[in-house]
């Protein structure tokens, strides 16, 4: 809930980060009173009208009658197919109003809305489980809507009763446990290469999937996801399924345990043909992981965080700089966390700033001197063997901790470097 005007506004980065995340959320902002309408009362400007390309829903509440009524119409947006933002705008008068309760509407909690756990049309259902029984080389993806349909562990039963290869991106990061025979992380372009079946489950053609340019030109392509609209936009595919991930993945696993063979010992071969490729890929890494350069290479301090992360740490996006994140750490310090921004990780409230900025435009910047002005733990580490014990004094400091790691700012992942921005 925000202030109208400034408050707004400064909300929009949030909410526009929401929609692009599907997350789902209601922001409530205020307005001049509705008797003042364009008389220029204080911090009044066209919220609604703002806000309108960046949610699901936005709009005004005219009465306060009806301020409890468009809540839940708001709320039933958010989870109308994809999950993402809403807004309203309550107007001063209408918030300070007094009514009758009886002339009020109330919509009673658990009452005012549907359950979104769609499992698609059954035939479509019955046609992926056709496709999938004959296959000999699948693989899936799973995005994000894997994790907001709660469908982790539909998903995992899905790939191990049919023996299929899974990839993630986004928030479906951690559904498979590293290690599970399942789960695989450097091979993703080459299965796109060569498998014969490739599902999509709950992510875009955007521009992490090449805007589906990226997928072998005559696979079976099939895409599942909440969202009608997303079905199909930017590459042609050979089945689309709208539903939840969990309820579509399920129904698909039972469909295909009617049938005589399942197609799962067919595919080992192809799980060790890519476990192969990844042993390779991983030994051709090692040398970048154990890296002594000066800049930090990237992958080095992902290789000393990375002890860190398989404690019982809770995982987040967080799309905060780098003073509100810590000031975010500080208000929970108890809870362990990492969070990931562009230009900063952070780990049971430490955060390592790996600054890819124009150093000539804003010189060395010492951010670990910001932790110390907010009364928490900061230091600067510039060698990669410093890193490990940084760590460890960041962590039994008992303080939120901001570990300022200098690393090379000219080394960007292959996938960051075959985004359309810098080609």
């Amino acid at each position: 809930m925000v202030t109208a005007g400034p408050g707004t506004t400064d909300a929009m980065t949030g909410v526009a980060n929401a929609f692009r995340a599907e997350s789902a959320m209601l922001l409530i902002g205020g307005q001049g009173p509705l008797a003042q309408h364009r008389m220029g009362s204080l911090q009044d400007l066209p919220h609604v009208d703002m806000m309108r390309p960046i949610t699901k829903f936005a709009a005004t509440v005219s009465t306060t009658e009806r301020i409890a009524d468009m809540v839940s119409m708001a709320f039933r947006e958010c989870y109308n197919g994809a999950p993402g933002p809403s807004f309203l705008e309550i107007p001063r008068d209408v918030l300070d109003a007094r009514v009758d309760l009886a002339k009020a509407r109330i919509p009673a909690a658990n009452h005012y809305r549907a359950s979104t756990r769609s499992a698609g049309d059954p035939h479509d259902v019955e046609r992926l489980a056709d496709i999938l029984v004959k296959s000999e080389r699948p693989c899936v993806l799973l995005g994000t809507q894997v994790w907001s349909c709660r469908a982790g562990a539909a998903a995992i039963e899905f790939c191990r009763q049919l023996n299929i290869p899974a990839y993630m991106n986004g928030a479906a990061r951690g559904t498979f446990a590293p290690g599970d025979p399942h789960h695989f992380h450097q091979t993703r372009g080459y299965a796109f290469e060569q498998a014969d079946t490739i599902v999509i489950v709950g992510t875009p053609f955007d521009f992490r999937m090449g805007y589906g340019r990226s997928l072998r030109t005559d696979a079976t392509v099939v895409q599942i996801d909440l969202s009608y609209r997303t079905v199909g936009k930017n590459r042609d595919i050979s089945l689309g399924i709208v539903g939840d991930a969990g309820a579509i993945l399920s129904a698909t696993a039972q469909a295909a345990s009617g049938r005589i063979d399942n197609g799962a010992r067919r595919r080992d071969g192809w799980l060790s043909e890519l476990r192969e490729q990844e042993s390779k890929r991983a030994e051709a890494l090692r040398p970048r992981l154990l890296s002594d350069a000066r800049p930090i290479h990237p992958l080095r301090l992902a290789h000393e965080i990375n002890p860190f992360r398989r404690r019982r740490i809770r995982a987040d996006w967080m799309g905060l700089r780098d003073l509100r994140a810590l000031r975010a750490a500080l208000h929970r310090s108890r809870r362990q966390q990492l969070a990931h921004e562009p230009d900063s990780l952070r780990a049971d409230g430490e955060i390592w700033q790996g600054p890819r900025r124009d150093r000539k435009l804003l010189g060395d910047v010492h951010f670990e001197q910001f932790a110390r002005m907010l009364g928490g733990h900061g230091e600067e580490v510039r060698e990669a063997k410093d890193i490990g014990p940084a760590l460890r004094r960041a962590r039994e400091s008992g303080k939120c901790a901001l570990i300022n790691v200098w690393i090379d700012p000219d080394v960007y992942a292959p996938g960051t470097m075959n985004q359309t921005m810098y080609k």
